[in-house]
């Protein structure tokens, strides 16, 4: 058996290809599956099954068009209600790909209808966990509705449980979410991977003895998710097409400055150094690149279903299509360049300060203020005295919650405070973004 990983690091994710060398099971393919295609291809493979761990509440999966592509058997529990044909499958059933055996065991927590898929290739097993079992942790528990949480968090108790009794000791373990994930309910340890057996030692859902206890904790320590969400599991109960990852052509400057005139969504791909330092008046930053959390944050920050026209360099451009499709963010629009006077020549070009920590705690002016937008949780711990906190994801909604004056706005890296020092200034604030990772003395 050889397993292939296809990382989506933006989302924390990982989509496997499990093989024999002649035909190949994919488990929790994301949309654009051109990357499992080349997977496969490099392997010299075919693909005969596609499986799904569940409905995935962080992504749209490629699932069905990969099935399709490949004639593949697309392997979804019966008990999930879908809009489209599949190979119903449940607890304990199992199906060959090949010589490989791949088991179904029911592991819910993560949804109701769960499944991990246990794969024997005589002596040796690999485990693919989804959303239960993850290096560290778990998947969190409250995505279906508040009034089940509690029940799914017990049932996650006792899912890992079940599947180590499943499988040997020394199986691998590869899961979906955890690295990065907001699909995980908590920080998963940085391991590249595992085993049953590492996990039974080490994760809090093996070593706490009492359910309990680890119910009470693991709701207590789960925190805010992308509002998104909200759209990917009822788009992958009817399932999702092909995503178009063609760049579009660059938008002529005079209606580039017409969609900022209008007040429309343009989002600056580059470093947010170079924004803060020159940027078309009315576009907002959302730097691509340095292991960003680009996707999660500009669908969980702007207003869902509005267009978008993404501007900076080609390659960025291309890249952020591709990864925008993941969260069913279709067909953005482009303006291709990073000299911002030259792409819209007839809107103003604008600036604002960056500063470093000590600038925030010793430069600013009486009648300043200062705005954490890091999450509830990261403020309760510790923060600035008299600092306002208002969560990034919530910043849109509050507005006008942010008090007058000259707005010194921080996080705990630079990154969602460039994002929201764009925001403030697009609505009007005088803003410094202090571009530091959080460490007040």
């Amino acid at each position: 058996m050889d397993v292939v990983v296809i990382e989506t690091r933006p989302l924390g994710d990982r989509s496997y290809l499990v093989h024999d060398g002649r035909v190949a099971l994919v488990i929790d393919p994301q949309r654009d599956t051109d990357r499992v295609d080349a997977a496969a291809a490099e392997a010299g493979v075919r693909i005969t099954h596609v499986a799904e761990t569940h409905l995935h509440n962080d992504y749209l999966t490629g699932g069905l068009i990969l099935a399709r592509t490949h004639s593949a058997a697309y392997l979804v529990n019966g008990a999930d209600a879908v809009g489209f044909e599949r190979v119903k499958i449940a607890d304990g059933d199992t199906v060959r790909v090949g010589r490989l055996t791949v088991k179904a065991v029911a592991t819910p927590g993560h949804t109701h209808h769960h499944l991990s898929y246990v794969v024997t290739d005589g002596a040796e097993q690999a485990v693919f966990s989804g959303g239960s079992l993850l290096y560290g942790s778990v998947g969190r528990t409250d995505l279906v509705s508040d009034d089940d949480t509690e029940k799914l968090t017990h049932a996650q108790y006792s899912s890992v449980r079940r599947l180590a009794a499943e499988a040997t000791p020394d199986a691998a373990l590869y899961p979906t979410h955890g690295f990065g994930s907001f699909c995980s309910s908590g920080p998963a340890s940085g391991v590249h991977g595992s085993t049953i057996a590492e996990q039974q030692d080490t994760n809090h859902a093996f070593t706490d003895p009492d359910e309990d206890h680890f119910v009470r904790e693991l709701i207590s320590n789960l925190t805010a998710y992308p509002s998104y969400y909200a759209h990917m599991a009822p788009a992958n109960r009817t399932g999702p097409g092909p995503a178009d990852l063609a760049v579009p052509e660059s938008l002529d400057p005079a209606e580039l400055s017409h969609r900022l005139a209008d007040g429309e969504w343009v989002v600056d791909l580059r470093n947010r150094v170079a924004f803060a330092s020159s940027h078309l008046q009315g576009s907002v930053s959302f730097e691509y690149g340095r292991g960003s959390s680009f996707t999660a944050y500009l669908g969980w920050v702007l207003p869902w279903n509005r267009q978008l026209t993404l501007v900076g360099a080609r390659e960025d451009v291309e890249k952020a299509i591709r990864d925008l499709s993941r969260i069913g963010i279709d067909s953005p629009d482009a303006a291709l360049g990073t000299e911002p006077s030259a792409l819209a020549p007839g809107t103003a070009v604008v600036h604002y300060p960056r500063v470093d920590w000590d600038r925030l705690l010793h430069g600013r002016s009486a009648g300043d203020v200062v705005l954490d937008v890091r999450r509830t949780d990261e403020y309760d711990a510790g923060h600035i005295a008299g600092a306002v906190n208002i969560p990034l994801h919530e910043l849109l909604g509050r507005m006008a919650g942010v008090p007058a004056g000259t707005v010194w706005v921080h996080c705990a890296t630079g990154y969602r405070s460039g994002v929201a020092a764009s925001l403030l200034q697009r609505a009007g604030r005088d803003v410094v973004h202090v571009d530091a990772r959080y460490g007040p003395s």
